[in-house]
């Protein structure tokens, strides 16, 4: 059994490629974006900052997460991982089931094709649309939290995705 954090700018691959990695091993995909979503959606006529609905659409990812691991299912959870207690909360959930712990970042260091797909993808009302500054950016990239102490796998999403999922499968089956 395995738990796949995955990590990226918006618009990077992650959902792409959390459905990849799902359709060859039938992992269940958490999407936070789903989750966001539904959230904003349920309660727009009551004033609630995203920051909030993102958390609490985090405290009911991590719910999921850990009820499917706790029935022998692998899971993957698709969002940007900026926090360190991603991390920590999907390192805990691991070892309380006995599953493997894998974190996949999905790099696309190219400003103008990140904020191509932001524009032109289908998005939720929890998704960004397009990138203000290379400068915020950069930051982010810069930012996400990996872990310590793991072998993580860091996948460049400028090419198809056909172009590197063996390589990501074969990590995850470490």
């Amino acid at each position: 059994m395995f738990f796949v954090q995955m990590s990226g700018f918006p618009g990077s691959g992650k959902s792409t490629l959390a459905r990849q990695i799902s359709r060859r091993t039938g992992a269940i995909v958490i999407d936070h974006d789903i989750t966001k979503s539904a959230l904003l959606n349920s309660i727009k006529k009551i004033p609630v900052n995203p920051k909030l609905a993102g958390k609490i659409g985090y405290d009911i990812d991590w719910a999921y997460v850990d009820f499917y691991l706790s029935q022998g299912h692998h899971v993957i959870l698709d969002s940007p991982c900026l926090y360190t207690e991603m991390v920590e909360k999907g390192t805990h959930l691991c070892a309380k089931y006995g599953a493997k712990y894998k974190y996949v970042e999905c790099v696309l260091d190219d400003f103008d094709e990140t904020n191509n797909r932001l524009r032109n993808r289908e998005s939720k009302i929890s998704q960004i649309k397009e990138i203000q500054s290379e400068e915020a950016f950069q930051s982010t990239i810069k930012n996400s939290k990996k872990p310590q102490g793991h072998n993580c796998l860091t996948v460049d999403t400028s090419r198809p995705v056909d172009h590197y999922i063996q390589d990501v499968l074969n990590y995850i089956s470490e």
